[in-house]
């Protein structure tokens, strides 16, 4: 499927442009858009199927590729942890580091189970800390 980026989206009226990184402009009506999407902003990235219209190219079943930056920052700052919250989790993951460098000292790799948990946790916690 080829994709692009909005050139502009009219919510109002319903359709739009689309710009192809390999060809013409695409035409996009919003019955194309995915379910529960009213509209796409200016430079979103989208994924789409093409059809050839009377009047040209036209989009299909178009895939949002970048969600929009307003939406995916209200989520993350709904999901963020309060920093009271953070406080035993990092003092945890700070003791679970701690035994794996005190293993790594003796001259043994952590056992794969446990590498996985050190993983896991390391990333949900930056996870929290970059949201």
């Amino acid at each position: 499927m080829p994709t692009g980026k909005v050139k502009w989206f009219n919510p109002e009226k319903g359709f739009g442009f689309l710009s192809r990184e390999d060809g013409p402009d695409v035409f996009v009506h919003k019955d194309a858009l995915p379910s529960g999407t009213t509209e796409l902003k200016p430079g979103q990235r989208v994924e789409f199927g093409i059809v050839a219209g009377r009047r040209g190219d036209q989009a299909l079943q178009v895939r949002v590729l970048d969600p929009l930056p307003s939406v995916a920052a209200k989520v993350a700052e709904r999901h963020r942890k309060k920093p009271d919250e953070l406080v035993p989790i990092i003092e945890d993951l700070i003791k679970l580091l701690d035994d794996v460098s005190n293993s790594l000292r003796r001259g043994r790799h952590p056992d794969r189970a446990e590498s996985r948990k050190v993983a896991a946790v390391l990333r949900a916690v930056a996870g929290d800390l970059e949201a």
